[in-house]
């Protein structure tokens, strides 16, 4: 599939659906509503989380958009979580591969209307952006829309760890080592950063089988707003996606019971019936 075939979906979600996630945000008490938007790899949370803030603004609201991705640790701290503790940590995106300190602090600035820098990260560098270049909130917010492919996502309890659920894990991690570590940082440090987050959303789709061809459409996506750079290839996608299938699953598992509003969605990302 081309870059160009990946662009149609990007027209986004239908307008009363936008205008619902954010009357929906703007009813939950506290100075500045956390709004949180979560979905598997490509399935349009970034999409929704822009098209948001975009009305919140045409209603004269302050609101920004920032990505649990925004928060990965750097190579470098991911290079050192390889050498001491396992080597498929130097792949970003599982939990622990994450600066909550740094998350918490940004959430703290922005709720106490605070000048903040907004942190970002580059995937097709594999690195966080310098931060002389995020951007500068000087003023405070009126809401955040927070997003992220397994916000709201609890840990899974130790026995169903046991089994590799596909060949990076049979082949990379046959001792369970690595997934056993990443469930305990999803365990002991995530929830205190899902707490902060006032409405949750979940765009939900219809099974993991569609998520590998969604990611590869979004890295097309940006293979064509980024042209000359280097990215993945169809090989080294689907091997990646691996990394995120466990707690995929695992959100795909909980996250309907657990959202505050569910958007179901059929395999061409179409909404299939209003949130509930």
């Amino acid at each position: 599939m081309s870059a160009a075939a990946y662009m149609p979906r990007m027209k986004g979600f239908p307008d009363a659906l936008v205008a619902q996630a954010l009357d929906d945000a703007l009813a939950t008490p506290g100075s500045v509503p956390v709004l949180a938007i979560s979905g598997l790899q490509g399935s349009g949370k970034s999409t929704l989380a822009a098209q948001v803030v975009a009305l919140a603004r045409q209603r004269g609201l302050r609101a920004a958009t920032l990505s649990i991705d925004d928060f990965y640790l750097t190579r470098a701290e991911r290079q050192r979580l390889a050498r001491q503790v396992h080597p498929l940590l130097l792949t970003r995106g599982p939990p622990g591969t994450h600066d909550l300190p740094l998350a918490h602090a940004t959430l703290d600035a922005i709720a106490a209307r605070q000048p903040v820098a907004l942190p970002r990260f580059d995937k097709l560098a594999d690195e966080r952006v310098p931060q002389q270049d995020w951007q500068q909130l000087t003023d405070g917010l009126d809401l955040l829309v927070f997003e992220g492919w397994f916000l709201g996502t609890p840990a899974q309890a130790e026995e169903e760890l046991t089994m590799p659920l596909n060949a990076l894990e049979r082949d990379a991690d046959a001792d369970g080592r690595w997934r056993h570590w990443c469930n305990q940082a999803l365990a002991e440090h995530y929830p205190a950063l899902w707490q902060r987050c006032d409405r949750l959303w979940f765009l939900q789709p219809p099974d993991f089988a569609v998520v590998p061809r969604w990611r590869w459409q979004q890295e097309q996506h940006l293979q064509a707003a980024q042209p000359g750079r280097s990215s993945m290839s169809r090989p080294q996608l689907e091997r990646f996606v691996q990394y995120y299938e466990r707690v995929s699953r695992q959100a795909l598992r909980t996250l309907p019971t657990l959202a505050d509003r569910i958007v179901v969605l059929d395999e061409q990302r179409q909404v299939l019936a209003a949130p509930v």
